[in-house]
């Protein structure tokens, strides 16, 4: 039998399985998607998510097909900026989702992990003492559903879990938050920073790619618009004060993504016989770029609660012992990015924010320090 079966072979499930794989779990991994794919994201690893790549080996596979950035650019209210290098010579990275995905499920999969990408898993298998044993998926031959059972299941499957979202272990809050967002090229006054541009209630994310090539998310809960994306997209542009003449030469190069709700509520980290991972085990909008620094860091803990239950410890409750670690360890972050996230939402709070930064430079400083977990 299968020891782990994780769902999802994004940044998350990858490292989990690596970790696994390594550690001599019979480990399989179904993906939905077929490598390489697009996925709206940042496309930056902050200083603290480059740490967890170090400890996990592969930062020397990433870093060849990416930039370092060394720092945030922060602007707001009434011509307020920033620009905020991150202490001791901490570096970022900037690489593609469709790049960083293969590299990491590539590594996974040379560790000894059996990797299925277009694999579609419709919901858990949930036996007559209610532990998850294992999950049903979509046999196209058959086209029916298949058991696939297994001894400890991850779910890592993102936002919209098939595993977790069906087991009511986690769900999208009120307050949300919705993306949009395409590659440009020839975008003027590009940097080896990224840039995040905070109007009342909505930000504009800008991130420097190999190639010229830049990043560009628009980040709002506003309702109304959303039939167009790309004028949403082009209308952020315009209307943020010192970026439409930046975009005076710019060619947009991809498809416009929506992505959303940009939240997601997971109380605890599991359920007898079942762990979570990445976004599947819940996530604030990232709008500190850290959304993979928990992810990576996430995997990791989620992988060592896996081993230590296949070694002799308890499958059934291994998933309280991922939630108190998660807790323990991410507690902090998840309380400043909520505190972020409110002060944003508020215009006046945008523009308390921004005379504060007007007078105290150094504070906004010291937040981009910790939002880039390089604190």
């Amino acid at each position: 039998m299968i020891d782990v079966l994780i769902v999802g072979a994004g940044p998350a499930g990858s490292l989990a399985a690596l970790g696994l794989a390594r550690a001599g779990a019979r480990v399989l991994v179904l993906e939905r998607a077929r490598f390489p794919r697009h996925k709206l994201c940042g496309d930056t690893i902050n200083p603290g998510a480059v740490r967890e790549l170090e400890a996990a080996g592969v930062a020397g596979c990433v870093r060849p097909r990416a930039i370092a950035i060394d720092g945030m650019r922060v602007t707001g209210e009434r011509g307020v900026s920033v620009d905020g290098a991150y202490p001791g010579g901490a570096e970022g990275l900037a690489i593609p989702r469709d790049a960083l995905d293969t590299i990491l499920a590539d590594a996974a999969r040379a560790a000894g992990a059996r990797v299925e990408f277009g694999a579609r898993v419709t919901g858990p298998l949930v036996d007559a003492r209610g532990r998850v044993a294992g999950v049903s998926v979509m046999c196209a031959s058959k086209r029916e559903a298949v058991p696939v059972p297994a001894r400890l299941t991850i779910a890592a499957d993102g936002r919209r879990s098939a595993i977790g979202m069906r087991l009511g272990l986690a769900r999208h809050p009120q307050r949300r938050r919705w993306a949009v967002g395409a590659y440009f090229e020839d975008v003027h006054g590009m940097s080896a920073s990224g840039e995040m541009h905070i109007r009342g209630g909505a930000y504009l994310g800008i991130a420097p790619l190999p190639g010229g090539v830049a990043n560009v998310c628009f980040v709002t809960s506003r309702r109304s618009g959303w039939r167009d994306p790309e004028g949403q997209l082009l209308g952020a542009i315009e209307t943020t004060p010192g970026i439409w003449e930046r975009f005076a030469d710019a060619r947009r190069v991809s498809a416009v993504s929506v992505l959303g709700p940009l939240a997601v509520d997971a109380p605890v980290a599991g359920a007898p016989g079942l762990l979570l991972a990445g976004d599947a085990a819940g996530f604030i909008d990232p709008m500190t770029g850290d959304g993979l620094r928990f992810a990576f860091a996430g995997a990791r803990l989620a992988a060592d609660s896996a081993l230590a239950a296949l070694d002799g410890g308890d499958i059934v409750t291994a998933w309280q012992e991922l939630t108190a670690r998660r807790r323990a360890l991410f507690s902090p972050k998840w309380r400043f990015n909520r505190t972020l996230a409110a002060l944003v939402d508020h215009p006046a709070g945008v523009g308390l924010a921004s005379a504060g930064a007007r007078l105290a430079p150094s504070l906004v400083r010291r937040l981009i320090a910790m939002a880039g977990d390089a604190a």
